[in-house]
Order: C-alpha cells, then sequence, then structure tokens
C-alpha cells in the first residue's frame, strides 16, 4: 500500500486511461436510471431489460471470439454464472426497470443506494461480518433517511401503482445484496471475468425476454417509441458493457473501495438527471434524505486506507 493519497497518484502518473475509466463508470451508471424510465414510457420493462441483457451478451461474444477466448466454464462455475445473473440481473436488474415504471428515476437510485444497508445486514446473519460502533451509526442515519422520504409520504402508500413500484424495488434491492453476499461465499475467478459475464449475460436476457413475452399483455411492438428504443440500446452498450468494462479496468489500478464509493457519485448524478430532463421533484427534505443515507452507506464501508492507492 503507498502512502500517496489516491487521487495524487492519478495525477502524478498522468493515467488518463484510468481517469476515463473512473468517469465513465460514474457518469454511466449514473444515467442508467434516466435510461430505464426513459425506456420504460412506451416499451414493457421485460423487453428492456431483456433487449438490454441480449445485446450486452452479443457484443461480450463478439469481443470473446476476436479474442479466441470463447469457452465453456466448466460445470461448477457455469452453475455459479446462472445463480449469480438470476440474482444480480434477472431479479436485481429486472424488477428495478420494472419499479421504474411506477416510481421515479431519483427515488429509484436513492433508495437502490440503501442495498449495502441490505448487504451488511445479511454479512451479520451469515456471520461474515460483526457489528461495530461505526456500522450501527451507519444504520441509524440510513434508516433515518428512508424514514423522512416517506415520512410525509405515507399518503402516496395508499397509491396502488406507487406501492407496488415501491415493493417491487425493494424485491430488486434484496436480489442484488443476496447476490453480492454469494460472491463472498464462493471463490470467483477473476481471471475470467469478460467469460463469466457472457454467460451471465446470455441467460438473462434469455429468460428475461421468456418472461416479456408471457407476462406482458400488450406488447404491440408498434407503440414502442424509437426514442425509448435508442436509450435501450444506450443501456447495453453503455451501460452494461462499456461501463463495466471501464470497471475492471479501474478495479486493476486502484482499490475495491475506491471504487466504491463510485456509487455515491452515481446515486448524485441520477438525482440530478431526474431533475434536469424528467422535471422529477426534488424537495428540500429529499435531498436531506439523500445526504442521510449517502452518509449512513459510506460511514458502514469506511475502511482505513481506503482512500489511499494501490502500491
Amino acid at each position: 500500500m503507498s502512502g500517496k493519497p489516491y487521487f495524487c497518484k492519478v495525477n502524478s502518473t498522468k493515467d488518463y486511461k484510468l481517469i476515463l475509466s473512473i468517469l465513465t463508470v460514474a457518469i454511466v451508471w449514473g444515467t442508467t436510471y434516466l435510461a430505464i424510465r426513459i425506456a420504460v414510457e412506451t416499451i414493457p420493462p421485460w423487453f428492456v431489460t431483456g433487449i438490454r441483457q441480449s445485446l450486452a451478451a452479443i457484443l461480450v461474444l463478439g469481443i470473446l471470439l476476436y479474442q479466441k477466448k470463447l469457452k465453456w466454464i466448466g460445470r461448477k462455475n457455469f452453475i455459479n454464472q446462472i445463480i449469480l445473473s438470476s440474482l444480480m440481473l434477472i431479479v436485481a436488474n429486472g424488477f428495478t426497470t420494472i419499479a421504474e415504471k411506477h416510481i421515479t428515476s431519483s427515488l429509484t437510485s436513492v433508495l437502490t443506494a440503501t442495498s449495502p444497508i441490505m448487504v451488511f445486514l445479511g454479512a451479520v446473519f451469515l456471520k461474515l461480518e460483526k457489528f461495530k460502533v461505526k456500522s450501527v451509526f451507519g444504520l441509524l442515519l440510513g434508516f433515518s433517511g428512508i424514514l423522512l422520504i416517506f415520512w410525509n409520504g405515507l399518503q402516496d402508500l395508499l397509491n396502488p401503482d406507487y406501492r407496488f413500484g415501491i415493493f417491487i424495488l425493494f424485491i430488486g434491492i434484496f436480489g442484488w445484496a443476496s447476490g453480492t453476499l454469494y460472491t463472498k461465499k464462493i471463490s470467483v475467478n477473476t481471471d475470467n471475468i469478460l467469460l463469466n459475464l457472457f454467460y451471465q449475460f446470455a441467460f438473462a436476457g434469455i429468460v428475461q425476454l421468456i418472461f416479456a413475452f408471457v407476462f406482458t399483455e400488450n406488447y404491440n411492438f408498434e407503440n414502442w417509441s424509437f426514442h425509448s428504443f435508442l436509450w435501450v440500446i444506450y443501456l447495453g452498450i453503455f451501460g452494461s458493457v462499456i461501463a463495466f468494462n471501464a470497471f475492471l479496468y479501474a478495479l486493476k489500478k486502484v482499490n475495491p473501495s475506491q471504487i466504491s464509493m463510485l456509487n455515491y457519485v452515481n446515486t448524485i448524478i441520477a438525482v440530478i438527471l431526474g431533475w434536469l430532463v424528467l422535471s422529477e421533484e426534488i424537495t428540500l427534505k429529499f435531498i436531506l434524505a439523500t445526504i442521510l443515507i449517502i452518509a449512513g452507506v459510506f460511514i458502514m464501508n469506511y475502511k482505513p486506507g481506503m482512500l489511499r492507492g494501490k502500491g
């Protein structure tokens, strides 16, 4: 571990590719909430996420074929990838996409930012982590933010559409947290990430498209707008493939805990874009709730030396 602060290290070495990668992850993943919200305006949610994952699978397949790295990953690893795909893509990404049909992109991004809280509680339950003073303080801040969001908006929960969106979103958050915990329990081959991603994207794309045709009552393709479809393509190319590859490159250069801090930037970008582009209402109370949630998650995740670069 070097003694230089992380940002100083980036500037001193002039690793412009690293800087570009970090900016890509922060900005692109911050825009995905906006993209989903626009996409589901005219395209049924399961089609949005199914096409997104299928497009990502095709792009990754092309890269693997070009690099001549496409191969069978073995039965055990295949099962692991299917489980991860089911939890993090089919459930987490799929249900989040459905939720944005019913609630705003800003609210979705802020509530999704609470996923590390669910991960922590699950890790404590599975005895992977222990409660600490900072963990309790972080939990209190995070839950305070959630309560602040709904405190004066309890009447909104009387709206079945809004209530359904919140319920579906928390299923999605649970799926992401479960997938994160599962990765802690298994040994993942980090040298084969792109190949693993192909199997995850392909499986999720197939399953979600099946869900789309089975569970969508009216999928009249004539009602799909070109504008919405462009955002689906954006999600597949930029949200899934480009941003994730940028994430993997940055992960080789800096510590995972540093990269995790980009989640806070993603939330802020998503809230600002929802306000600017979609005219979503952002109140002072909502901003305070966002700050409480981000602060709570940061305190829970903070570790000494997390702001320093790799040696």
